[in-house]
């Protein structure tokens, strides 16, 4: 896998990766989060001229098999979606992308990762743990992180137990808190 900037081109790619994602959610009984329609072309746009698109193509044809995007959050980068393909997963494809973007982070000045995730399912807030995240309390929730639950929470996600997330960003490139650059 290579990780590199999306182009304009891949978009409606990412998309189909959003939704292939999303299948296995189906059985664990949250269809409607398999059935959600992934980011709108202009919204993964707007991510991309930002800087905060990237994806983790395939080193044969450099086609797109995951993607990450994130945005600066209260002095941290929120990742907002990172969604790998069923084909290409449990091949370290989604940890490298968030290496990806701790390092892009760390360039930037920001402290951190942050992201919301299902708290009970285990490719989400489990798998975050294993790398690094840990689970922010109540009182730990920056201005945006709540703005951000809110939001989720008034599209309906709160049916599921949800947690707000963070991993620490190495000052170097060294590793810390299972996050590399």
């Amino acid at each position: 896998m290579r990780i590199r900037p999306a182009t304009p081109g891949e978009l409606p790619a990412l998309q189909d990766i959003e939704r292939a994602a999303g299948t296995p959610f189906r059985d664990l009984g949250m269809a409607d989060i398999a059935d959600d329609e992934p980011p709108a072309l202009d919204t993964l746009e707007r991510y991309r001229r930002a800087g905060h698109c990237w994806v983790a193509a395939d080193e044969r044809d450099d086609r797109p098999l995951a993607y990450l995007i994130a945005a600066p959050v209260d002095g941290a980068l929120h990742v907002e979606q990172v969604s790998v393909h069923p084909g290409a997963a449990r091949r370290g494809v989604g940890r490298d992308l968030l290496a990806h973007a701790a390092a892009r982070a760390r360039e930037q000045g920001l402290t951190a990762l942050t992201l919301t995730t299902f708290a009970d399912v285990p490719w989400n807030a489990p798998y975050y743990a294993r790398l690094g995240f840990r689970t922010l309390t109540e009182p730990e929730l920056t201005p945006q992180l709540r703005r951000i639950r809110a939001e989720e929470a008034g599209h309906g996600l709160d049916r599921w137990p949800r947690v707000c997330m963070r991993a620490d960003v190495p000052r170097t490139g060294g590793t810390r808190a299972g996050l590399t650059g």
